[in-house]
């Protein structure tokens, strides 16, 4: 059996399956403080024989195997999980191997391998929901430098009508600052669900979102976007992504028709514990 855990800014997901994706239990814990929230993690898992662990986390986090803090949540906002040893915990818990990476990271392989991307060596899945985060597939195999990308934090465009500050905590009106699910509450005064109807609303959301896929087509050229996170819930952002990116890319590189190249993850809000799943294959595996 294979463990996998998708650590998110609000709850963690905790799962026991194999490498095909199948699950056979799974239990879901909110995020509180890591006191809290690993003791639930780690209780779940010890009935379970397990041969390795994946974590999809949230970030920032150490991938560098070579580095002192590898396997640490980094700078978070979430303060009671700055600087966590996310994975000296878990191998002091069950001595077994460990895949670590983001949580985008984690789904973007899930889509890669059974959802939206299947059968294609390049993609990009981005989550739009708390924070805005994402992760890419390149060659058949994660992005990763120095780090783990951190494309919610790019910089875009004000919108001439948008006088709303930002809200992220590290450089204020940065995409995430002005688009992520609490700065639409905190611009619109509501949370997202009961705006459903205000136009206005959506529109600016699929400005800002445009903005930001305009550069990762530019950059990365990735074959497939999938687009998930609560505010895609909004199925009708979609609509505003596609006039946004139709305009500002003006023809300049040919793409697939945007309904067909833009779309929500094939495996639904599995993506990321599935993935989480492969990564615990992969560490098994030695890859």
């Amino acid at each position: 059996m294979l463990g996998a855990i998708e650590a998110g800014g609000t709850k963690f997901v905790c799962a026991v399956g194999d490498e095909k994706g199948r699950i056979v239990e799974r239990a879901q814990f909110p995020t509180t403080v890591p006191e809290e929230t690993m003791r639930d993690v780690i209780e779940f898992f010890r009935s379970y024989e397990l041969k390795a662990i994946g974590v999809g986390s949230f970030g920032p986090i150490d991938v560098n195997s070579e580095s002192a803090s590898y396997g640490c949540i980094t700078s978070t906002p979430k303060t009671a999980w700055k600087n966590y040893p996310f994975v000296k915990v878990l191998k002091d818990a069950f001595n077994v191997p460990i895949g670590f990476n983001t949580d985008v990271n984690a789904a973007a392989l899930g889509e890669a391998t059974f959802g939206a991307a299947k059968g294609l060596d390049s993609c990009l899945y981005i989550t739009v929901g708390t924070g805005i985060g994402a992760g890419a597939i390149v060659q058949g195999k994660l992005l990763q430098g120095l780090s783990h990308p951190e494309m919610g934090h790019i910089l875009v465009r004000r919108h001439p009508d948008d006088s709303f500050q930002g809200k992220c905590p590290f450089h204020g009106d940065c995409l995430e600052g002005l688009a992520a699910g609490p700065a639409i509450e905190a611009r619109w005064q509501d949370k997202g669900v009961n705006l459903v109807d205000r136009e206005e609303v959506w529109n600016l959301e699929g400005y800002y979102l445009a903005q930001a896929l305009m550069q990762y087509i530019l950059i990365l050229s990735p074959k497939k976007i999938i687009l998930g996170g609560g505010v895609m819930n909004q199925k009708q952002v979609f609509g505003y992504v596609y006039k946004h990116l139709e305009t500002l890319l003006n023809g300049y590189v040919a793409l697939p028709e945007l309904e067909d190249y833009i779309v929500s993850p094939g495996l639904g809000d599995q993506a990321g514990i599935t993935g989480a799943l492969l990564l615990a294959h992969e560490a098994f595996a030695g890859v």
